[in-house]
C-alpha cells in the first residue's frame, strides 16, 4: 500500500510539474570555463545582493542577462554531464551550491517574485517547479536532498539559499573549490552568530535554534552528539549542554530588498 501511494504521489508531481524555461543564450556551456562562470555568478551577486543578504529582484527584473547566462550554463553543465570539468569533490560541491542558489533566484523571478514561498507556494516552488541541470530536469528539493546532501557536508545548510528571509545570508561572491572550506566555515560562524538563528534565554535555560537545525537534524547529529554541541563549535561562548532546545519559526517571506528592512 505504501509503495503504491508513493508511486501515485510521484505520478501526480510529474503530471503537474512546472518546467522552468532555460534562457535562450546560445553557446554558453561551451564558451565559459568554470572559473568564468563563477566570476559571472559573482557579478550577479555583487550587483543584486546587499550586505544584509537581501536581493534586488526589482533590478533583476529589468536586467537579468548575466543571471540568464549563469542559468544557461547550469542547464548544459554539471559534474555528471561534464565530469572532466570537475576534477575534485570540492569542485563538484562548490558548483552545486552555486547552482542551487542561482536556480532559486531565477525561479523566484520566473514565479513573479511572490511575497512568500510558504504555504501552497512551498510545494509548488520546491517540488513542482523543475530546472534543467546538466541536461536533466530536477526540482530544488531533489537537487538538495538527492544530490547535495549525500555529499556529506553539513555546512551546506549555511550556504544554500532559497531566497527567503529564514535562509542563511546570501553571499556576494560565488563559492569556489579553492576556498570552499573557508567559505563554509565563515558561513557557519555568521549564521550561528546571528541572534535570529541562535537565541539564548539564560533565565529559562533554553536556546532557540533556527528551524534549519530542525529540518536537517540528522546531518548535524552525524557530526556532533547534540545540536548544542554542534552549535558550540562555531561560538566563542559555549551554550551550556543542559539548556533545552526549542526551534524558532521559519520565515518564508521572499527576501526582496524593496520589501524587507535590515535584519
Amino acid at each position: 500500500m505504501r509503495y503504491r501511494l508513493i508511486c501515485a504521489m510521484v505520478g501526480i508531481i510529474s503530471i503537474f510539474s512546472i518546467a522552468t524555461p532555460v534562457p535562450s543564450v546560445a553557446g554558453v556551456p561551451d564558451a565559459l570555463s568554470i572559473a568564468a562562470w563563477e566570476t559571472l555568478w559573482s557579478r550577479v551577486l555583487s550587483q543584486h545582493v546587499d550586505d544584509d543578504g537581501r536581493i534586488d529582484f526589482a533590478g533583476l527584473k529589468v536586467d537579468h542577462a548575466d543571471l540568464d547566462r549563469v542559468v544557461a550554463f547550469i542547464a548544459g553543465v554539471d559534474p555528471i554531464a561534464r565530469p572532466e570539468r570537475f576534477l575534485s569533490r570540492t569542485a563538484q560541491l562548490a558548483f552545486y551550491i552555486n547552482a542551487y542558489n542561482a536556480l532559486a533566484m531565477y525561479g523566484v523571478l520566473q514565479a513573479g517574485v511572490p511575497e512568500s514561498l510558504g504555504g501552497l507556494n512551498k510545494f509548488t516552488f520546491f517540488f513542482l517547479r523543475t530546472f534543467t541541470v546538466g541536461g536533466k530536469s530536477i526540482s530544488l528539493y531533489d537537487l538538495e536532498n538527492d544530490v547535495i546532501r549525500p555529499m556529506g557536508e553539513e555546512r551546506v545548510h549555511f550556504a544554500l539559499n532559497c531566497m527567503v528571509v529564514g535562509c542563511p545570508r546570501l553571499p556576494r561572491k560565488a563559492f569556489t573549490a579553492a576556498t570552499l572550506d573557508h567559505q563554509l566555515d565563515v558561513a557557519a560562524r555568521l549564521f550561528i552568530g546571528e541572534d535570529r538563528n541562535v537565541r539564548l534565554d539564560p533565565a529559562a535555560r533554553t536556546v532557540g535554534l533556527s528551524s534549519i537545525f530542525k529540518f536537517y537534524t540528522e546531518d548535524f547529529i552525524a557530526c556532533a552528539p547534540t545540536l548544542i554541541a554542534y552549535v558550540n563549535r562555531y561560538r566563542p561562548d559555549p551554550i551550556p549542554a543542559d539548556f533545552q532546545v526549542r526551534f524558532l519559526d521559519y520565515d518564508w517571506t521572499v527576501n526582496s530588498r524593496d520589501r524587507n528592512g535590515t535584519r
